[in-house]
Order: structure tokens, then sequence, then C-alpha cells
């Protein structure tokens, strides 16, 4: 059975930060269908996803990346559905937390309210945490040096993230086809490389259970 709540442990400083997560309603006047924070972390997650904001499906289902754009993402791991959604493996901690809304291209930004406010906590209780995927411009920008430079550039000079435990790459979403098309350098050069980092990432023993 997959989890959609997480963390597993029901007592300790990150089951209790996010209790507060959930809880949040930090930004609920900007919310057409009101608050809903979806966070899905353990202190075993080794590889965490940050990507932009839930949309009306996760909204409803408090199950991230469950559509089509986590196919897509799942098969640029090199995981199935299981891995995916094993805490000890993957968690998820969008910019945004919460669904933000529709505009007249598509869905409106994440939040700015969320990352400022959570991610600094969330993170410093990961104590595996290896590498962070940057799924989209709108983490790229906020967690890495590259002011004013394209998504396109960012994703191109990969490896020069990964020492920091980063990994950008375009969103997943079928509106991207076109993106992912004309690019096909991301699927000959990077998509290998991130196969690889996950396999190693996860073949290396799963971290104890805590206490």
């Amino acid at each position: 059975m997959i989890d959609l709540n997480g963390p597993r442990q029901s007592s300790g400083p990150l089951a209790e930060l996010a209790r507060d997560v959930r809880a949040c309603t930090l930004c609920a006047a900007h919310l057409p269908l009101g608050p809903k924070p979806i966070l899905r972390v353990d202190a075993r997650t080794r590889i965490l996803i940050t990507g932009q904001a839930p949309g009306t499906k996760v909204h409803h289902t408090g199950m991230p990346w469950n559509d089509a754009s986590g196919e897509r993402l799942r098969d640029w791991l090199g995981v199935d559905r299981d891995t995916f959604y094993a805490l000890d493996h993957f968690g998820v901690m969008a910019m945004g937390f919460c669904y933000p809304g529709r505009g007249k291209g598509g869905d409106l930004p994440p939040r700015p309210e969320c990352a400022p406010r959570w991610h600094a906590p969330i993170r410093a209780l990961l104590p595996a945490l290896q590498l962070t995927l940057l799924p989209g411009a709108y983490g790229q920008r906020y967690y890495l040096p590259v002011k004013g430079e394209s998504l396109t550039d960012t994703v191109r000079r990969f490896q020069d993230f990964l020492p920091l435990g980063y990994f950008p790459l375009p969103h997943p979403s079928p509106r991207n086809t076109r993106w992912l098309r004309d690019r096909p350098w991301f699927e000959h050069d990077v998509v290998p490389v991130l196969r690889a980092k996950v396999a190693a990432i996860l073949a290396a023993p799963s971290p104890a259970p805590l206490a």
C-alpha cells in the first residue's frame, strides 16, 4: 500500500513539523480550493523531488506525480511505481505545497510563501538526503546560482550542480514534449547520468529505521 501521508514515524521532530505543514493556512486567502498542503518525506528519504506545486488531481487524491508527468519522470529515473513511492527512497517537497489556482496559460506559479517558511526546516531533518531533483525553473531559481539563465542552459550544465547535491531537470509534463524533441541531448546525455546516479543511491543499504 502506498502511504500518501508520510513520514512513517508518528513522533519526533520531522513528524511534528510535517503535522505543522499540513495544518498551514499561511496563504489560504489566495487558494481557490483552500489549503491542502502535500508533503511526503521520511527521515530515511534519500532523494527529494522539488517540483512546482500540486495540480487539481493531486489536491483531491493526495498522491503526487500520479499522472503522465509522473510516468515520464519515473522513466527518466529508471524506477517503478513501488520504488518511487517508497518514502525511504524518494520524498516530495514542492516549491508550493498547495494547488495555487489556474491562470490563462495553465496553473499559476507556486505560492511564494511556502519555500522560505518550510523548506530549510524540513531539509534539516532529512539526514539521509543525498540528492535533490529540481524539475522545472521554480526550484532551480530558488536553489541554484542561475539568475538570468534559461532552464535549457541550467539543465545542460547539470554536472556543475551535482557536487552541491542538486540535479536540474525540465519539468516532465506532456506540455514539454516539444522541448524534449528539440533537445535530443537531454535523453542522450542527461538521462543516463540521472539513472546511474539514482541507481547508485538506491543500491546502498537503506538507512536504519528510527528508534
